[in-house]
């Protein structure tokens, strides 16, 4: 008998940090988790509940507007210390957008604000003057030598710090901070970036990864050959 494989999904603020249509990337881990025999079960975690690391395998935090993140950015404060276990014991996160800058040290939103973040990551993300970055982006991972497709939407700026590595470099669009070529930010496993909405929609093998490396997690004494075999198409 085949075994049965489960995978928890937190989605973290599901219900406010939704804008650009982030719970397309929990549909699309649903779908490859079916494909590589895998029962893959979701729930939102928002405000004033609890985030308890253990119960998770993946946490994936998408991008909202300022309003929506100046109340999140509050509450998350609460759930730090749970956050920074679940990624130092190698929880598997996609932080897109404010998400991405809420794991930072801080942000400077629209009005000039400094939001801080929870610092479990060494980046911190500053403000634009009259300039976005908009449109198309396309980057390459150096280490996979895998292109990734997406669309950029932010006015704010982001450097990384120590122990970061872009998810790639730009080869067209702006990226972090549209000056060192760099897009997004991976620490252990967890994957930052400012691809808006559905990044594992184009991206599906960004989604494999996320779901093998959960599941080496979860079940260490298990081999995975056949689910790292099961094949992931271009979608763009």
């Amino acid at each position: 008998m085949t075994k049965e494989y489960t995978l928890h999904i937190a989605h973290l603020y599901g219900d406010l940090m939704n804008t650009y249509g982030d719970l397309g990337n929990i549909l699309v881990l649903k779908y490859y988790g079916k494909k590589m025999g895998i029962n893959v079960e979701s729930k939102v975690v928002s405000l004033d509940e609890d985030f308890k690391s253990d119960d998770y395998d993946i946490a994936v935090f998408g991008g909202g507007q300022d309003f929506e993140q100046s109340i999140v950015s509050k509450d998350f404060q609460t759930k730090k210390d749970e956050i920074k276990k679940f990624i130092d014991s190698d929880g598997c996160l996609l932080a897109i957008c404010g998400g991405y800058q809420l794991l930072g040290k801080y942000y400077i939103d629209a009005e000039g604000n400094k939001i801080p973040g929870i610092g479990v990551l060494d980046h911190y993300t500053e403000q634009q003057d009259d300039n976005r970055f908009i449109g198309d982006i396309k980057i390459k991972n150096k280490e996979t030598g895998e292109v990734y497709h997406g669309f950029e939407n932010h006015q704010g700026v982001t450097y990384t710090g120590n122990d970061e590595r872009p998810l790639g470099d730009v080869e067209q669009g702006y990226g972090n901070n549209g000056t060192d070529q760099a897009e997004g930010a991976i620490f252990k496993n967890v994957y930052c970036t400012y691809f808006h909405g559905p990044i594992l929609a184009r991206n599906n093998i960004i989604a494999k990864h996320i779901l093998i490396k959960a599941l080496k997690r979860r079940y260490p004494n298990d081999d995975f050959s056949a689910q790292e075999k099961i094949d992931v198409s271009e979608s763009y």
